[in-house]
């Protein structure tokens, strides 16, 4: 039951708790800390399941007790390097079996994940070892189209403090360890570290598209009862077998919570696309019969463009039993243009890197509202606040959404200062702004960041961008402020077309003028052939002012 507290605060009652899967060796306590690891989620499935299909990937098929032997040798790795509990591994790798399977050997040593975006740069990767203390360095050798093991490889010989450097497969003229090599001779049989609820198993770096990376530090039980949390969400479990496509990036908290981390506490099969086209995932989905999708609108955007009179949709709608988007806000007119053609509701839900992340979500047989991220996860607190921590209450307020709860952060690593300014009493501020209906469900306003204030009128990015997908001109779009004398900021459309579209920039602008206040639309439209995205997804707004 769904409670709407008098204070605000929106939060989940009368619930059963997600039942934790108990280590099939036992579990203990120590000083009154439960011992608990991450990597039981791997091991409790390839205790029960071993020789379900843990990993697909290409023509590569891994069994959990494959996956889970894989993962205890990588472990071994590292123990005899004297790696444990209190060291940081690195680990950059984009979506093949290599990375959960080191993921979670890492955990399995007693160590912490720090996961590493594939497309950083030498400098860049220099930052985050020296920033997370990192002793060992796992890195992908790259591609022809990407020079992952070069950039690794220059990142880790300017941090003194990072000693190992495991090359995953072979790259001209970079040197390091074989990954390969070193696990051939591991043991495969290596018992798992005892580690306890609140210690640290992953480290995740902030985009970064603001300021310096912060590495917002996640426990085992952040980590443990959101992934839980969101197969109690999905009624995702190990009878029913689901089927995941893995698009989103295993290096970002998205991909690694809802799909590998959920995915391996359910015993799913995980269909790994390293390199993501729209055309690419609709034949995995066809092939694999897949059930699950997770995305970010721009995802979404990309399947519906790859649509053609070849594609079984039919048989593809059948199959597909959720579609999940969080990462960004979803376009009203995406999610519309999904449901008559897949005949699947996009369930869009909310959170951050220091949420774990999943904060909020549209639940399975509840009502979905469009264009809302849902109501709070089971356990988590969500209210909207002002500049100075006080509830802001109303149908129609506007305020800061915050969290608390199982999932928040233990907090930015070696910042105390960055933590204490957006912690306070167990809630954590997210930056971003929302309304609230009646019924407990949020709807994302836009970033507290982004939004633009024009001649004194706070004018909402997003709001402007859901009117400019509704024309059929307009394929995507990115609303931004840009700097003017007379109002201070003035409002700016960037648009993709429709292909062949002879649409002009006034005709653009006069159609807003007509949907929307004298104040909110756009005074100039540029049009573009793409708009800059990061890895995962995001509109990178940044690049576009």
């Amino acid at each position: 039951m769904m409670f709407v507290a008098d204070q605000g605060v929106t939060f989940l009652g009368n619930f059963p708790t997600p039942q934790v899967p108990v280590p099939h060796n036992g579990a203990s306590s120590v000083g009154g800390a439960i011992m608990l690891s991450l990597a039981m989620l791997l091991e409790d499935a390839a205790h029960n399941y071993p020789d379900r299909i843990a990993l697909i990937q290409g023509d590569r098929s891994i069994t959990y007790r494959e996956t889970d032997a894989a993962a205890r040798r990588v472990a071994d790795v590292l123990a005899e390097r004297g790696i444990g509990i209190g060291d940081t591994v690195a680990l950059a790798c984009p979506n093949i079996a290599e990375f959960p399977i080191i993921y979670f050997g890492i955990l399995k040593a007693g160590a912490t994940v720090v996961p590493l975006n594939v497309l950083l740069k030498a400098e860049e990767i220099e930052y985050y070892l020296n920033d997370s203390g990192a002793t060992a360095f796992f890195c992908f050798a790259g591609t022809p189209q990407l020079d992952l093991g070069a950039q690794g490889r220059g990142g880790f010989d300017r941090v003194a403090s990072c000693k190992h450097f495991i090359l995953i497969a072979t790259a001209d003229g970079v040197e390091g360890e074989s990954y390969e090599q070193l696990l051939a001779a591991a043991n495969p049989t290596y018992e798992s570290v005892s580690t306890v609820e609140t210690d640290t198993a992953v480290i995740l770096y902030t985009s970064g598209t603001t300021g310096v990376a912060k590495g917002a530090e996640l426990s085992h039980s952040n980590l443990v009862l959101n992934a839980l949390g969101c197969n109690r969400l999905f009624d995702t479990h190990a009878d029913r077998h689901d089927t995941m496509l893995v698009c989103l990036p295993l290096f970002h908290t998205f991909g690694a919570t809802v799909l590998m981390n959920g995915g391996f506490a359910s015993a799913s099969t995980l269909v790994l696309v390293p390199r993501f086209t729209g055309e690419a995932a609709l034949e995995l989905m066809d092939a694999h019969e897949v059930t699950i999708f997770a995305g970010v609108p721009t995802m979404y955007w990309a399947l519906l463009n790859a649509l053609t009179d070849q594609v079984n949709v039919t048989k593809l709608a059948t199959n597909l039993r959720i579609a999940m988007s969080g990462g960004a806000a979803l376009p009203l007119q995406i999610l519309t243009d999904f449901a008559n053609r897949f005949g699947v509701n996009i369930l869009e839900g909310y959170g951050l890197s220091e949420t774990s992340p999943v904060a909020t979500f549209n639940h399975l047989g509840r009502p979905t509202k469009a264009g809302s991220i849902g109501q709070a996860l089971w356990g988590v607190q969500v209210r909207l606040i002002d500049e100075d921590w006080h509830t802001v209450s109303g149908e129609d307020s506007i305020g800061e959404i915050a969290v608390r709860g199982y999932n928040v952060m233990k907090g930015y690593l070696n910042r105390p200062e960055a933590t204490a300014a957006v912690m306070h009493d167990g809630w954590f501020r997210t930056g971003d702004l929302a309304r609230q209906d009646d019924q407990g469900y949020f709807f994302i306003v836009d970033r507290a960041k982004d939004m633009i204030i024009r001649g004194g009128f706070n004018v909402y990015p997003r709001e402007i961008e859901e009117v400019l997908m509704k024309h059929p001109a307009v394929s995507l779009a990115a609303v931004i402020g840009v700097p003017d004398p007379e109002h201070g900021e003035e409002i700016k459309a960037c648009v993709v077309k429709q292909p062949g579209d002879a649409t002009t920039d006034a005709e653009l602008i006069d159609y807003c003028r007509q949907h929307m206040a004298a104040y909110k639309y756009p005074r100039t439209v540029e049009f573009l052939d793409a708009l800059p995205m990061t890895s995962t997804g995001k509109i990178l707004k940044r690049e576009l002012r």
